[in-house]
């Protein structure tokens, strides 16, 4: 299964399953230093997590663009004069081509970008749309133990991969912030991660990696490590 697929098939679920994703674009819009913008792009919008938390801290807008490559997503994402959603895929540079036909004020990306294929690419496609950023990408530091413990390579970027391919197009500030999520009981913590996008499509783990996480796992939460990023175009 697809990371597409994936977000897609677990749409339905996904608040009860996003703690750390609301608490990520929390962090993300505090950092947003105005007051007002004109246009606002969400890429990995989700079901609307950045617009919401926009809307509660009064930053103002005109309009606000929601792209996101799983069209059950979208469909969560609130609708209203000032939104505009458009099914977009950040591995593609054929859907890049259609939003560098306008400007905006501000960019931002939450919890979505580790997911890109190609990190060059996509963060230097994104580089041209604006001169204002602001992301958070998670690093392959999460899920840590879990990794160890059941033999996994991380899908996604490490933090020192993140920040090299950032420096390329952008100048930047960081801050890495460590979650912890606890569990009553190691099942939960599977179902979790099954159900709330974190996994983001990668391959399942078999039966004997699940029974040697079951038997294994010393912890009572799961480890997240997530890059906060504030750029400008170079």
């Amino acid at each position: 299964m697809n990371i597409v697929e994936e977000f897609s098939r677990f749409a339905n679920l996904y608040d009860r399953y996003n703690t750390i994703q609301s608490r990520v674009a929390e962090r993300v819009v505090s950092m947003i230093d105005m007051a007002e913008c004109n246009r606002v792009l969400d890429i990995g919008s989700g079901n609307g997590l950045i617009y919401k938390y926009m809307v509660t801290q009064d930053i103002k807008f005109n309009e606000f663009i929601a792209l996101d490559f799983s069209k059950e997503m979208l469909k969560l994402h609130p609708t209203s004069k000032s939104i505009k959603k458009i099914y977009f895929d950040f591995n593609s540079r054929e859907d890049f081509n259609i939003l560098k036909k306008n400007g905006y004020d501000l960019v931002i990306s939450s919890s979505a970008l580790q997911w890109s294929r190609d990190l060059d690419m996509t963060l230097r496609e994104i580089s041209r749309l604006s001169n204002l950023f602001y992301f958070s990408i998670f690093t392959s530091a999460t899920f840590k133990t879990l990794h160890r413990i059941g033999n996994i390579k991380s899908p996604i970027y490490s933090r020192e991969e993140i920040e090299q391919i950032i420096n390329r197009y952008y100048t930047a500030s960081y801050e890495v912030i460590d979650y912890r999520l606890q569990f009553s009981n190691i099942y939960e913590m599977l179902r979790y991660i099954k159900r709330s996008g974190v996994s983001g499509g990668k391959r399942q783990l078999s039966y004997m990696e699940i029974k040697n996480i079951i038997k294994n796992y010393p912890l009572d939460y799961l480890e997240f490590e997530v890059v906060f990023i504030k750029a400008t175009s170079k």
